[in-house]
């Protein structure tokens, strides 16, 4: 988890399993699904930059594929994140 001293939202983890957290954190952000989305989300933003689109503090929805408000984009809008699943991602790039 990021170093954010004062924060309410930094979990108090003894330091197993904090480094524990730390290493199903990573494996997650690099896994094949992940890094799909996150290089789709790069190359969504590279082209809504150089086509002139405004999107400063906008995050890429692959479920709606479209670009929404860094809030909106969590959560799965209110619903929790039980449902979402990979069916529900319109990813182009697919790597591995």
């Amino acid at each position: 988890m990021f170093n954010m001293p004062n924060s309410p939202l930094k979990q108090k983890l003894s330091p197993e399993a904090a480094k524990a957290k730390a290493e199903r954190d990573l494996r997650y952000a690099k896994s094949p699904a992940r890094r799909a989305k996150k290089a789709d989300s790069q190359a969504q933003r590279r082209a809504a930059k150089k086509n002139g689109r405004s999107i400063e503090g906008m995050d890429f929805d692959h479920r709606t594929n479209r670009f929404v408000s860094v809030a909106a984009n969590r959560g799965n809008r209110g619903e929790g994140t039980k449902k979402e699943g990979n069916k529900n991602y319109k990813v182009k790039r697919r790597n591995g």
